[in-house]
């Protein structure tokens, strides 16, 4: 490798100042110092233990939590399960209200069952033509 002198020093450093900047040169260089200590030290620690050891990073990571595919799956359908269970059994409360609360005698047409508007049995009013839906 050639010799490095004064003049190509200098020539280095104008085209580095040139492309980053001067306000940026120091942060680079102190970045770049910082990442060759960490490395050093890693190699440093391999070399020593002849195994990789966990860094300060992987020491302070807070392990998550293992998952079993089988049992999350298991448990959905249960879950599922369950519902449908309710669903059924909401249905069928449902179909016994529904059955007890419609009239079991419906009147003949043109028969009333309760005294008209006027009072006046068997006088006909809008009002007895009228059928209400008692389904929900």
């Amino acid at each position: 490798m050639p010799n490095l002198g004064a003049p190509e020093l200098i020539i280095i450093a104008v085209v580095l100042i040139a492309l980053f900047g001067w306000k940026k040169l120091p942060d680079m260089a102190r970045s770049l110092g910082r990442s060759a200590r960490v490395f050093k030290s890693e190699v440093d620690e391999l070399k020593k233990d002849g195994k990789p050891a966990p860094s300060e990073a992987s020491r302070t990571t807070v392990p998550g939590d293992v998952v079993d595919a089988d049992a999350e799956r298991r448990a959905a359908e249960a879950r599922l399960a369950d519902a449908e269970r309710r669903a059924a059994e909401a249905r069928a409360e449902a179909d016994r209200l529904r059955a007890a609360s419609t009239p079991t005698h419906t009147p003949a047409p043109g028969t009333t069952s309760a005294p008209s508007a006027t009072g006046a049995p068997g006088s006909s009013s809008s009002n007895d033509d009228l059928r209400r839906d008692t389904t929900f």
